[in-house]
């Protein structure tokens, strides 16, 4: 859905994903079949969320560590990579990882399109194209994350810049010119968010909820996550901010109105309806929609990462095996038997992605 990376001094490359939403003057996309999104309309900006320098640094803080998604968050080694694993809705293609497909640093799962970072910093997609979300343009090169919105997709480079491709009818797929000094991104339906730096959040694409409007005063950000018409925000206090989700039937939701007491997070994921958060002592937590069980979190789960979907959930566990809880109507609870050595891990809107070690 989403994707971010930053590399830490510590040699561990946190990744994540997050999913979707919007803002200026153009109706809202129509809701797709995994969404259920009710926005109304939707316009085309780039906004800057002025965050004052946090002195953050691509090292871990003291009370949260950066990753996400979404929607999720992934550890890799920098120089690991292995072989992409799919299941779930395989409608358009989505879970038909091509068979040459190796050396894969990251994964980023949109609605119905997958897509892989390789160790040479190509991009491979595979999946529905109705409008390009999986033609890579040749702009994509050097990259060291991914994250897919709902029919688009944006990449961080090595030098800092983002690339975008795919539906552009918001502005989704076109960061804002000048855009540079970026360590973390997120896409999720129709915007996507970028971290940079010196702690500044940029946010462009549709916003019929307020998603790219961050609160004023913003700063100490150290993870971004796009939630399917909202956003998040996790500071190096360990607390957590959430903006966006104003449509009334949404916001019924309480998808942005952060726990009370929530403290002490270490990574974020923002999925369609739902968000998961893992704690410093690895427990995770979540709030959203319950409808399909989203957030019934197993008992005694600890995780190293979490990829919020369309309607389940994903965890990786530190012996490398994955969870799933949620909604199964594709199949994207059934964790293929055996699975183990992830490295990575994504979830879309019915679709689940995992990157398994390489020689295991």
């Amino acid at each position: 859905m989403a994707r971010i990376g930053r590399v830490l001094p510590t040699g561990v490359l946190l990744t994540s994903v997050v999913a979707c939403g919007g803002a200026a003057s153009t109706p809202a996309p129509v809701a797709t079949p995994n969404s259920g999104n009710s926005a109304a309309v939707a316009t085309a900006t780039a906004t800057a969320i002025a965050v004052p320098s946090c002195g953050c640094s691509s090292a871990p803080s003291a009370g949260a560590t950066t990753g996400s998604t979404a929607a999720a968050l992934a550890t890799i080694r920098p120089g690991q990579s292995g072989k992409v694993v799919a299941w779930g809705d395989n409608s358009q293609g989505q879970t038909a990882v091509p068979s040459d497909l190796t050396g894969v640093v990251a994964v980023a799962a949109g609605d119905e399109f997958s897509l892989a970072v390789r160790l040479d910093g190509t991009v491979v997609g595979w999946g529905a194209d109705d409008v390009g979300e999986t033609q890579i343009p040749a702009t994509a090169t050097n990259v060291t994350a991914v994250s897919a919105g709902s029919t688009f997709a944006i990449a961080l480079k090595s030098d800092g810049t983002v690339v975008g491709w795919g539906d552009n009818t918001y502005g989704q797929a076109a960061p804002p010119p000048g855009l540079k000094n970026v360590v973390e991104i997120s896409a999720a339906g129709v915007h996507a968010l970028a971290l940079t730096s010196d702690g500044t959040v940029v946010a462009w694409g549709g916003d019929p909820n307020g998603e790219t409007e961050g609160p004023a005063g913003l700063k100490g950000v150290v993870q971004v996550s796009a939630g399917y018409d909202y956003s998040l925000a996790l500071l190096k206090d360990g607390t957590v901010v959430a903006w966006g989700d104003r449509n009334p039937t949404d916001a019924a939701m309480g998808l942005a109105r952060v726990p009370a007491g929530l403290s002490g997070v270490t990574a974020i994921s923002a999925g369609y309806y739902h968000n998961l958060v893992i704690e410093a002592n690895g427990t995770v937590e979540g709030w959203g929609t319950n409808q399909d069980g989203e957030i019934t979190i197993p008992s005694g789960l600890k995780a190293v990462a979490v990829a919020a979907g369309g309607n389940f959930s994903l965890a990786l566990k530190r012996d490398g095996t994955v969870v799933a809880w949620g909604g199964n109507d594709s199949g994207q609870l059934n964790v293929p038997a055996g699975l183990s050595n992830v490295i990575a891990i994504d979830a879309g809107g019915s679709h689940a992605l995992a990157v398994v070690a390489s020689g295991q």
